[in-house]
């Protein structure tokens, strides 16, 4: 039984080598002569401005604080607006932790200070919470 599973994982391994580019002894000519490993690599050029996380950020915050005062511009309803409140903020923050997964897989969540991945992170959890809470209120679909 354990030897028919080592040999369904050879057949996997080797089905799986077949489709790897750049094996060690199939690498063609060409390839080899275009390996230049005097040549620096050359720095990706960001089409992005100077001050474009604190822009996004500064535009969810804005967003956030109309969407809260359109929330609680009008009394809450008295009945469990505590939980509601707890209830909504925990669906923001994994919403927000599910679109900051996202941005690290397209490799989009990279900043070069402290400042700017906290500024960008915080704003977009308070947008995500406000959104949310904004739904749940002013929807009429849960209520």
């Amino acid at each position: 039984m354990l030897g028919g599973f080592f040999d369904l994982l050879d057949t996997l391994f080797s089905v799986s080598g077949l489709f790897q580019s750049g094996s060690g002894s199939s690498r063609s000519s060409s390839d080899r002569k275009s390996l230049n490993y005097d040549e620096k690599p050359q720095k990706k050029v960001s089409n992005r401005s100077k001050y474009f996380t604190e822009k996004v950020s500064a535009v969810a915050l804005v967003l956030a604080a109309f969407s809260f005062f359109i929330v609680f511009k009008d009394p809450l309803p008295a009945q469990n607006y505590t939980q509601t409140l707890v209830i909504a903020s925990l669906i923001g923050i994994g919403i927000s932790c599910i679109a900051f997964f996202i941005l690290h897989v397209l490799e989009l969540y990279y900043f070069k200070t402290l400042f700017k991945l906290i500024l960008f992170s915080c704003s977009v959890i308070v947008f995500l919470i406000s959104a949310v809470l904004y739904l749940y209120f002013r929807s009429g679909l849960f209520i």
